[in-house]
């Protein structure tokens, strides 16, 4: 069954799937954004996973995904990951943005999830340019759904109508 990619304008904390993406800080203690709409929609829960986390094995670096309960979310899990701030694209920031999303997959298939949801993770506060940043989404996202049949749904969720546009541009998405 081939794996169905949809667009989306809107809160992704509404979204009832399997696990949405937190564009996370590596300290994982939520922040502004997505981020913090994550916390602060998901409850205490959410943090007080993410602290025993950071104390096992310390701040999550970026590229790099761990995993917790939805909290008080509709979705059952919340798949924190830390994109790159935008330091001109010298500083293997498209590296690190593919692997904020191969991460976030990876993890998603070890826990069986089905149905992921991801926001436009570092073009808020991190800067990343939005055009880039939905390329390599898209491009990557598709790429390793090629090689696995566990993800029936991925959802890409966006807050602003820029995203948005972007994304419906890409023409790889319905």
């Amino acid at each position: 069954m081939k794996t169905q990619i949809k667009l989306i304008f809107g809160d992704i904390t509404k979204l009832e799937v399997d696990a949405i993406v937190n564009a996370a800080n590596s300290s994982l203690m939520g922040g502004g954004g997505v981020d913090g709409a994550i916390h602060k929609a998901g409850g205490p829960q959410i943090l007080a996973e993410c602290r025993e986390i950071v104390v096992r094995q310390g701040r999550c670096a970026t590229g790099n995904a761990v995993i917790t309960s939805g909290g008080n979310l509709p979705a059952k899990f919340v798949i924190h990951t830390v994109g790159p701030i935008w330091r001109g694209g010298y500083n293997n920031e498209p590296q690190l943005l593919q692997n904020a999303y191969i991460n976030s997959l990876k993890l998603a298939v070890e826990n069986r999830i089905e149905t992921i949801a991801f926001p436009n993770i570092s073009t808020g506060v991190y800067g990343y340019p939005k055009d880039k940043a939905a390329e390599i989404a898209v491009k990557t996202v598709t790429d390793f759904l090629s090689r696995t049949e566990q993800i029936q749904q991925v959802h890409f969720v966006c807050f602003d109508q820029e995203n948005f546009d972007l994304y419906q541009q890409s023409g790889l998405i319905q």
